[in-house]
């Protein structure tokens, strides 16, 4: 039995990261042993076992044979004759099919060091065809990798693999699960190209991709293609550290530009509420969880809005702020806030821009959130259908005194 370190740790020492996890491959070894030796078992198509002290995850030795479309579609072999080279050769990249002895000796039969130091993600052998995931995670390698690129033969590949259909089968759990990590990443933009320079864009998600090449106008957008603006505004959403529903609200929030008609381009009347129907038909496609959906819905709808405040009257944003649930849900709505601060930001020569609509928006929220609804519904206990409007109303004046307040600031500038 001998047991070697392989994956991601070994990479990641490789370029001087940090290793959170360590996989381990098994050669010479039966289930049988592995149990013996105190291993507790965990693979349901393939034996994997859990170390009885560190839980670390310890692989037997296999190779796999492809029998049905999409990710599922293996049969696997584990035996103690199957050598550490044909397991590896199996894994989706050079740079992740490189193996650590106990003695610290690297077995590299496919040369991933040598793609280490030229930064180039490319597939072992063609076996790489078979599981479509593997387009994904190269997607999202190339988000956390910003420095990386992706081989010719291997995009060529991956181009053939989308030709054949077999993007279309990932379900969709998966493909959410590799989008959320990859949106997570230090550039995320980078995982979108990827997708669509193979033509995977279009099949995963094709409301999305059907941005690019969509005019915008230039005076409110330098940068003038709006998946260009789109890719822009996600990775501001990444440099700020802003977490996923932000994040994912900023790749959705201008999906109706997409579908306005094309006599009116460059301008975009309209596309909020357009947007709104294709956020929820993706959101329901990839079964997007209901926070990150909710607020993804509610960008589209109201970045329009939030970006117009100063030209709100108290009353509308009040309304504003009664439609976003703000009052039961601030954080939502600050990060409502938070993403289209990043839509204003993430267009050619804005970055450093001041977004002052944010902390107005937020000191309205304050101050409607400083009316005290129980002593309004005390006063018109008798009168219970009086409630809703005299809250609204009271929440209207006090936001008003800010409205007045920025309208005096913005006549002596």
């Amino acid at each position: 039995m001998k047991i070697f370190v392989v994956g991601g740790a070994v990479r990641d020492e490789l370029l001087g990261l940090a290793v959170k996890d360590h996989d381990y491959v098994v050669v010479g070894a039966t289930p049988e042993q592995m149990l013996a030796r105190g291993f507790q078992p965990v693979g349901k198509d393939f034996p994997v076992f859990l170390h009885p002290t560190t839980h670390e995850e310890y692989a037997l030795a296999r190779t796999e044979r492809k029998t049905a479309a999409g990710y599922k579609g293996f049969v696997f072999h584990t035996d103690p004759d199957v050598t550490l080279e044909q397991d590896l050769v199996r894994r989706d990249l050079t740079i992740n099919a490189i193996a650590r002895a106990d003695d610290g000796t690297l077995i590299d039969p496919f040369h991933g060091q040598q793609d280490l130091q030229a930064k180039i993600f490319r597939h072992v052998s063609a076996a790489f065809a078979e599981d479509p995931v593997r387009i994904l995670r190269i997607a999202r390698f190339a988000a956390r990798f910003t420095e990386f690129s992706v081989a010719p033969e291997t995009n060529v590949l991956m181009q053939r693999m989308v030709a054949a259909g077999e993007v279309d089968a990932l379900v969709p759990e998966r493909v959410w699960q590799e989008i959320s990590r990859g949106l997570m990443e230090a550039q995320p933009s980078r995982m979108f190209e990827v997708l669509r320079a193979c033509g995977a864009l279009a099949k995963i998600l094709p409301e999305l991709d059907a941005l690019w090449g969509v005019p915008q106008p230039e005076k409110w957008h330098p940068e003038i293609d709006t998946g260009v603006h789109i890719m822009m505004v996600l990775d501001t959403a990444a440099s700020d550290g802003f977490p996923l529903p932000v994040r994912f609200a900023a790749l959705m929030h201008d999906l109706g530009k997409g579908v306005t008609p094309k006599e009116q381009w460059p301008s975009h009347h309209g596309h909020e509420g357009l947007g709104v129907n294709l956020v929820e038909k993706v959101c329901q496609r990839l079964k997007v969880p209901g926070d990150v959906r909710d607020l993804a819905v509610m960008t589209a709808r109201e970045h329009g809005n939030v970006g117009r405040a100063f030209e709100l009257r108290a009353n509308t944003i009040v309304t504003l702020l009664g439609r976003c649930d703000a009052f039961r849900k601030p954080q939502r709505f600050i990060g409502l806030l938070q993403a289209t601060q990043c839509d204003y930001r993430g267009r050619t020569g804005y970055a450093d821009k001041p977004f002052p609509q944010f902390a107005y928006l937020q000191a309205a929220l304050s101050a409607a959130q400083s009316v005290n609804a129980g002593e309004i519904a005390g006063k018109f206990q008798e009168q219970p259908q009086r409630i809703p409007e005299e809250l609204h109303a009271a929440r209207t004046a006090a936001v008003d005194v800010l409205v007045q307040a920025q309208r005096l600031l913005s006549a002596t500038e």
